[in-house]
Protein backbone atom coordinates (compact mmCIF):
# COMPACT_ATOMS: atom_id res chain seq x y z
CA UNK A 1 0.00 0.00 0.00
CA UNK A 2 2.84 2.38 0.88
CA UNK A 3 4.50 1.65 -2.46
CA UNK A 4 1.26 2.42 -4.30
CA UNK A 5 0.89 5.69 -2.39
CA UNK A 6 4.46 6.71 -3.23
CA UNK A 7 3.87 5.90 -6.89
CA UNK A 8 0.68 7.96 -6.98
CA UNK A 9 2.38 10.86 -5.21
CA UNK A 10 5.28 10.76 -7.66
CA UNK A 11 2.86 10.72 -10.61
CA UNK A 12 0.96 13.68 -9.16
CA UNK A 13 4.20 15.63 -8.71
CA UNK A 14 5.18 14.90 -12.31
CA UNK A 15 1.74 16.03 -13.49
CA UNK A 16 2.22 19.33 -11.69
CA UNK A 17 5.59 19.81 -13.42
CA UNK A 18 3.94 19.66 -16.83
CA UNK A 19 2.92 22.81 -18.63
CA UNK A 20 -0.76 23.51 -19.08
CA UNK A 21 -0.40 22.58 -22.75
CA UNK A 22 1.18 19.22 -21.93
CA UNK A 23 -1.57 18.41 -19.42
CA UNK A 24 -4.16 19.26 -22.05
CA UNK A 25 -2.40 17.04 -24.60
CA UNK A 26 -2.51 14.13 -22.16
CA UNK A 27 -6.14 14.78 -21.28
CA UNK A 28 -7.09 14.82 -24.96
CA UNK A 29 -5.16 11.58 -25.63
CA UNK A 30 -2.91 13.11 -28.27
CA UNK A 31 0.26 11.33 -27.15
CA UNK A 32 1.30 7.85 -26.11
CA UNK A 33 4.17 9.28 -24.08
CA UNK A 34 3.88 8.90 -20.30
CA UNK A 35 3.99 11.95 -18.08
CA UNK A 36 7.61 11.41 -17.03
CA UNK A 37 8.78 11.46 -20.65
CA UNK A 38 6.88 14.67 -21.33
CA UNK A 39 8.42 16.26 -18.24
CA UNK A 40 11.88 15.49 -19.55
CA UNK A 41 11.11 16.76 -23.04
CA UNK A 42 9.77 20.05 -21.68
CA UNK A 43 12.80 20.45 -19.41
CA UNK A 44 15.17 19.92 -22.34
CA UNK A 45 13.23 22.38 -24.49
CA UNK A 46 13.34 24.95 -21.70
CA UNK A 47 17.08 24.43 -21.43
CA UNK A 48 17.83 25.13 -25.09
CA UNK A 49 15.58 28.19 -24.98
CA UNK A 50 17.21 29.53 -21.81
CA UNK A 51 20.71 28.96 -23.21
CA UNK A 52 19.84 30.43 -26.61
CA UNK A 53 21.01 27.30 -28.40
CA UNK A 54 21.00 27.91 -32.14
CA UNK A 55 19.16 25.64 -34.53
CA UNK A 56 15.83 24.10 -35.42
CA UNK A 57 13.67 21.51 -33.65
CA UNK A 58 13.05 18.14 -35.29
CA UNK A 59 10.85 15.17 -34.46
CA UNK A 60 11.40 11.82 -36.15
CA UNK A 61 8.13 9.95 -35.64
CA UNK A 62 5.11 12.17 -34.99
CA UNK A 63 2.26 9.68 -34.35
CA UNK A 64 -0.83 11.62 -33.17
CA UNK A 65 1.08 14.88 -32.84
CA UNK A 66 1.03 15.41 -29.08
CA UNK A 67 4.75 15.86 -28.57
CA UNK A 68 4.92 17.71 -31.89
CA UNK A 69 2.65 20.36 -30.40
CA UNK A 70 5.08 20.90 -27.52
CA UNK A 71 8.05 21.06 -29.86
CA UNK A 72 6.28 23.39 -32.29
CA UNK A 73 5.49 25.80 -29.47
CA UNK A 74 9.22 26.25 -28.95
CA UNK A 75 9.62 27.37 -32.58
CA UNK A 76 9.82 31.03 -33.51
CA UNK A 77 12.36 33.86 -33.53
CA UNK A 78 14.51 32.14 -36.11
CA UNK A 79 13.79 28.61 -34.90
CA UNK A 80 11.69 26.22 -37.02
CA UNK A 81 9.93 22.94 -36.28
CA UNK A 82 10.04 19.92 -38.60
CA UNK A 83 7.89 16.86 -37.91
CA UNK A 84 8.91 13.90 -40.07
CA UNK A 85 6.75 10.80 -40.39
CA UNK A 86 5.25 8.48 -42.99
CA UNK A 87 1.84 9.47 -41.57
CA UNK A 88 0.60 5.98 -42.39
CA UNK A 89 1.47 2.39 -41.51
CA UNK A 90 4.98 2.37 -40.07
CA UNK A 91 7.67 0.48 -42.02
CA UNK A 92 8.64 -2.94 -40.62
CA UNK A 93 11.77 -3.68 -38.59
CA UNK A 94 14.14 -5.18 -41.16
CA UNK A 95 17.49 -5.36 -39.38
CA UNK A 96 18.83 -8.52 -37.77
CA UNK A 97 19.53 -6.25 -34.81
CA UNK A 98 15.80 -5.78 -34.17
CA UNK A 99 14.59 -8.21 -31.53
CA UNK A 100 11.65 -10.61 -31.52
CA UNK A 101 9.60 -8.16 -29.45
CA UNK A 102 9.92 -5.53 -32.18
CA UNK A 103 8.92 -7.95 -34.91
CA UNK A 104 5.99 -9.28 -32.88
CA UNK A 105 4.83 -5.72 -32.28
CA UNK A 106 4.97 -4.98 -35.99
CA UNK A 107 3.05 -8.15 -36.82
CA UNK A 108 0.32 -7.04 -34.43
CA UNK A 109 0.15 -3.67 -36.18
CA UNK A 110 0.30 -5.09 -39.70
CA UNK A 111 -2.43 -7.64 -38.97
CA UNK A 112 -4.85 -4.91 -37.90
CA UNK A 113 -4.91 -5.97 -34.26
CA UNK A 114 -3.19 -2.95 -32.70
CA UNK A 115 -5.35 -0.69 -30.55
CA UNK A 116 -5.20 2.97 -29.60
CA UNK A 117 -6.44 4.75 -26.50
CA UNK A 118 -9.55 3.14 -25.08
CA UNK A 119 -11.85 2.40 -27.99
CA UNK A 120 -9.84 4.53 -30.42
CA UNK A 121 -8.34 2.91 -33.50
CA UNK A 122 -4.57 2.59 -33.70
CA UNK A 123 -3.28 5.85 -35.20
CA UNK A 124 -1.38 4.09 -38.01
CA UNK A 125 -4.65 2.82 -39.47
CA UNK A 126 -5.97 6.32 -40.12
CA UNK A 127 -6.14 7.47 -43.73
CA UNK A 128 -6.10 11.11 -42.63
CA UNK A 129 -3.24 11.06 -40.13
CA UNK A 130 -1.33 13.93 -41.74
CA UNK A 131 -4.47 16.08 -41.83
CA UNK A 132 -5.31 15.09 -38.24
CA UNK A 133 -1.90 16.14 -36.93
CA UNK A 134 -1.98 19.38 -38.93
CA UNK A 135 -5.41 20.15 -37.47
CA UNK A 136 -4.18 19.57 -33.92
CA UNK A 137 -1.20 21.85 -34.44
CA UNK A 138 -3.52 24.56 -35.75
CA UNK A 139 -5.89 24.07 -32.83
CA UNK A 140 -3.00 24.68 -30.44
CA UNK A 141 -1.96 27.83 -32.26
CA UNK A 142 0.82 26.41 -34.43
CA UNK A 143 -0.63 25.96 -37.94
CA UNK A 144 1.53 24.28 -40.54
CA UNK A 145 2.78 27.08 -42.77
CA UNK A 146 5.74 25.50 -44.56
CA UNK A 147 8.04 28.04 -42.95
CA UNK A 148 8.12 28.08 -39.16
CA UNK A 149 6.00 24.93 -38.72
CA UNK A 150 6.56 21.99 -41.08
CA UNK A 151 5.18 18.47 -41.40
CA UNK A 152 7.14 16.30 -43.81
CA UNK A 153 5.56 13.10 -45.12
CA UNK A 154 7.66 10.15 -46.24
CA UNK A 155 10.56 7.93 -45.23
CA UNK A 156 13.25 9.78 -43.30
CA UNK A 157 16.04 8.79 -45.68
CA UNK A 158 14.05 10.18 -48.61
CA UNK A 159 12.74 13.40 -47.07
CA UNK A 160 15.49 14.61 -44.75
CA UNK A 161 18.05 15.18 -47.55
CA UNK A 162 15.56 17.46 -49.32
CA UNK A 163 15.24 19.85 -46.38
CA UNK A 164 17.25 23.01 -45.84
CA UNK A 165 18.06 21.84 -42.34
CA UNK A 166 21.65 22.65 -41.43
CA UNK A 167 21.45 23.28 -37.69
CA UNK A 168 19.52 21.29 -35.09
CA UNK A 169 19.13 22.37 -31.47
CA UNK A 170 16.71 19.64 -30.38
CA UNK A 171 15.78 16.30 -31.89
CA UNK A 172 13.18 13.83 -30.62
CA UNK A 173 13.89 10.38 -32.07
CA UNK A 174 10.78 8.23 -31.74
CA UNK A 175 11.00 5.66 -34.52
CA UNK A 176 11.26 2.29 -32.76
CA UNK A 177 13.53 0.13 -34.91
CA UNK A 178 17.28 -0.15 -35.46
CA UNK A 179 17.63 1.21 -39.01
CA UNK A 180 15.60 4.43 -38.67
CA UNK A 181 17.04 5.22 -35.23
CA UNK A 182 20.62 4.76 -36.43
CA UNK A 183 19.95 6.86 -39.54
CA UNK A 184 18.37 9.67 -37.53
CA UNK A 185 21.21 9.72 -35.01
CA UNK A 186 23.91 9.97 -37.66
CA UNK A 187 22.06 12.65 -39.61
CA UNK A 188 21.26 14.65 -36.48
CA UNK A 189 24.75 14.45 -34.99
CA UNK A 190 26.37 16.22 -37.93
CA UNK A 191 23.83 19.06 -37.62
CA UNK A 192 23.63 19.35 -33.82
CA UNK A 193 24.77 22.74 -32.56
CA UNK A 194 26.71 23.36 -29.32
CA UNK A 195 24.33 22.85 -26.41
CA UNK A 196 21.88 20.86 -28.52
CA UNK A 197 20.20 17.66 -27.33
CA UNK A 198 18.83 14.44 -28.79
CA UNK A 199 16.01 12.74 -26.85
CA UNK A 200 15.56 9.01 -27.51
CA UNK A 201 12.10 7.57 -26.93
CA UNK A 202 12.40 3.80 -27.41
CA UNK A 203 15.77 2.97 -25.83
CA UNK A 204 14.19 1.02 -22.99
CA UNK A 205 11.48 -0.56 -25.14
CA UNK A 206 13.06 -2.10 -28.23
CA UNK A 207 16.46 -3.78 -28.54
CA UNK A 208 17.02 -2.45 -32.06
CA UNK A 209 16.74 1.12 -30.84
CA UNK A 210 19.00 0.39 -27.88
CA UNK A 211 21.62 -1.23 -30.12
CA UNK A 212 21.51 1.70 -32.55
CA UNK A 213 22.12 4.17 -29.72
CA UNK A 214 24.87 2.08 -28.11
CA UNK A 215 26.66 1.67 -31.45
CA UNK A 216 26.33 5.38 -32.14
CA UNK A 217 27.88 6.24 -28.78
CA UNK A 218 30.68 3.72 -29.32
CA UNK A 219 31.51 5.42 -32.60
CA UNK A 220 31.15 8.99 -31.36
CA UNK A 221 33.39 9.61 -28.37
CA UNK A 222 32.28 13.23 -28.37
CA UNK A 223 28.76 12.24 -27.25
CA UNK A 224 27.53 10.95 -23.91
CA UNK A 225 24.15 9.70 -22.70
CA UNK A 226 22.13 10.80 -19.70
CA UNK A 227 20.09 7.68 -18.80
CA UNK A 228 16.41 7.74 -17.96
CA UNK A 229 13.02 6.69 -19.27
CA UNK A 230 13.81 8.63 -22.45
CA UNK A 231 17.61 9.10 -22.48
CA UNK A 232 19.23 12.32 -23.63
CA UNK A 233 22.33 12.45 -25.82
CA UNK A 234 24.65 15.44 -25.66
CA UNK A 235 27.91 16.33 -27.33
CA UNK A 236 30.74 16.67 -24.80
CA UNK A 237 32.40 20.03 -24.42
Amino acid sequence: MLTTLKRRTSHWIDQMRLSETARRIKAERLTYLPVRKLVRIEAALSEIQKNNVAGDIVEFGVALGGSAILLAQAAGQGRRFFGLDVFAMIPPPTSEKDDAKSKERYETIASGQATGFGDDAYYGYRNDLYEHVAAQLARFGRPVDGERINLVKGLFEETLPTLALDQIAFAHVDCDWYDPVRYCLEETACRLTPGGVIVIDDYNDYAGCRTAVDEFLAGHADFHMEPGLNPILRRLG
